[in-house]
């Protein structure tokens, strides 16, 4: 049986639509519909209930479903591992939009340069929780996530990395307060957020909540994944952030942008670098993960007890 027609009921079953499933893994809805209708045929049994308006799994269907997740996982590690037999270099990056906007520049230029043969390399942003979701599905070989700490890691292998600092950041001519400002002078204006899903959105939406406030309560709210976007428009005096230092650095130190904490916020999230539990840590990714560390300056990594050499699981403990 070609895997095909079990990517199709995998699909169907998450998507719970023909259609959807099709326009995903770009065939026709009629060429779905008949790889299903082939699966009920080979196994003699139902494997979606269709009487609703979405498919659900019957209970053959979710055994089938089960294992055919299990036979897809095996088809692309073995796909990775006979990639790998060629020689060529390869490493896949689920990576925050944080780190990759801020540090993964200066981890590859680091790599390149001592691995020069590299064949391809591929880094895609997402959420924390997503990109966790493709190291386990075998999208990636890491990823290196932002987080708050109620996020579970412990089915992966993983290695600490400096905790990351969120400040608010304002335009000087909006007149707040430098290094620590009162809530209430922050409240009045427009504050750009990321989407949901997000940790700094969770962390500014924890530290409201405990205050009894939402993030309605300020001036406005404007949702934008757009770093560039957002730092542009607060130098401009158009509002206010809650964001990365890392991202902002260079403006602060130019004077361009304020950075303030709020007295009782909690302003450090965690960073962390994970592989999945099932994936030998080879040579490259070894050295990659070491080029991660370079970027950090020492007294950060020093700060966070962290060895540059040290390629051991994370041990340390997070602020929620």
């Amino acid at each position: 049986m070609e895997t095909r027609y079990l990517k199709t009921l995998v699909k169907a079953a998450e998507t719970g639509s023909f259609s959807k499933a099709a326009a995903e893994l770009h065939i026709t809805q009629s060429a779905a519909s008949q790889r299903i209708k082939f699966l009920e045929e080979f196994f003699g049994h139902q494997l979606l209930d269709r009487s609703g308006t979405v498919l659900v799994p019957t209970g053959a269907g979710e055994i089938v479903i089960t294992g055919a997740r299990r036979i897809l996982d095996l088809e692309k590690g073995l796909m990775q591992e006979l990639k790998r037999l060629g020689g060529e270099k390869r490493i896949a990056l689920g990576c925050t939009p944080t780190f990759g906007t801020a540090y993964l520049p200066k981890a590859l230029n680091a790599f390149i340069l001592q691995h020069a043969d590299l064949a391809d390399f591929k880094f895609i942003f997402h959420t924390p929780l997503a990109a966790l979701r493709g190291l386990e599905q075998n999208d990636f070989d890491l990823a290196v996530i932002e987080h708050c700490g109620d996020i579970d890691l412990k089915t992966f292998k993983t290695f600490e990395l400096p905790q990351d600092e969120l400040v608010f950041i304002s335009a000087p001519r909006l007149g707040l307060p430098t290094g620590t400002a009162l809530l209430d002078d922050l409240l009045p204006h427009r504050v750009f957020v990321r989407k949901d899903g997000c940790s700094s959105r969770q962390m500014l939406k924890g530290n409201l909540a405990v205050r009894g406030l939402e993030l309605e309560d300020f001036g406005g709210v404007v949702t934008s994944d757009d770093f560039r976007l957002t730092i542009q428009t607060v130098i401009a005096g158009g509002g206010i952030s809650f964001i990365s230092r890392a991202l902002a650095k260079s403006y602060i130190e130019s004077g361009e942008l304020q950075a303030h904490h709020v007295e009782g916020f909690t302003h450090f999230r965690c960073r962390t670098a994970a592989l999945n539990v099932r994936k030998e840590m080879d040579f490259i990714l070894q050295e990659f993960i070491r080029c991660i560390y370079s970027v950090f300056e020492p007294e950060e990594l020093k700060a966070s007890g962290i060895s540059p050499g040290d390629l051991g699981p994370a041990g340390g403990e997070c602020s929620k």
